[in-house]
């Protein structure tokens, strides 16, 4: 099990997976609702990243922009879901 001094490291370590794979997804569909889980993988690791950088540099203000982040993903994600409902993109 990793210690604190680690635990970034490897939080990185396993975003930087889940991105690539989410990436890879992104770019290759096959459906627009693919797209959009991928989408928001991709918001996921980035909230996990800056979290990791909040415990690596011990400064609050990463939180924050996670907040912010986490928001701005939320309404992503929903909006393209229902584009991709009303397009039926999805089948």
């Amino acid at each position: 099990m990793p210690d604190a001094g680690t635990a970034p490291l490897w939080i990185i370590a396993a975003c930087a997976f889940a991105l690539l794979l989410a990436l890879l997804r992104l770019v290759r569909g096959p459906t627009p609702a693919d797209r959009v889980v991928a989408l928001d993988i991709v918001f996921s690791a980035s909230l996990a990243l800056t979290a990791a950088m909040a415990l690596a540099t011990g400064r609050v203000l990463f939180l924050d922009i996670a907040l912010g982040l986490a928001l701005v993903g939320f309404v992503a994600t929903v909006v393209w879901a229902r584009v991709v409902e009303r397009t039926g993109g999805g089948r």
